[in-house]
């Protein structure tokens, strides 16, 4: 833990987690194109650096995401699943197996591609 400011005899502490473990995959923290905190990324799957994984998105398995892709909300992309171009993922939506979206595709709510 790293101190950041002190006030009034109490110390707020930042926290950074860049990593965490979910049913035995290790997974990080996705760095957004504007360097914020994204989602996410389980060290199988690939997610270039112009894509948005929002905070609270997962990308799992042998998944990809590139272009100007977004995978937003809770949603989730795992398996051999690809999203690319400007496609969108959003909500609890979940794209899984050998599924693809792409082009100006959006999947959301709680649909789910697989």
């Amino acid at each position: 833990m790293k101190i950041i400011k002190e006030f009034s005899g109490f110390k707020k502490l930042s926290i950074k987690i860049e990593q965490v473990k979910f049913n035995d995959i290790v997974y990080t923290r996705h760095k957004n194109p504007d360097n914020s905190v994204g989602g996410f990324v389980s060290k199988t799957a690939r997610v270039e650096t112009t894509v948005i994984i929002e905070v609270n998105a997962q990308v799992s398995g042998d998944a990809r995401v590139s272009g100007d892709a977004q995978v937003s909300g809770d949603a989730q992309v795992s398996g051999d699943a690809w999203v690319y171009g400007d496609a969108q993922v959003s909500g609890n939506a979940q794209v899984s197996g050998n599924a693809r979206v792409y082009g100006n595709a959006r999947v959301s709510g709680d649909a789910w591609v697989y």
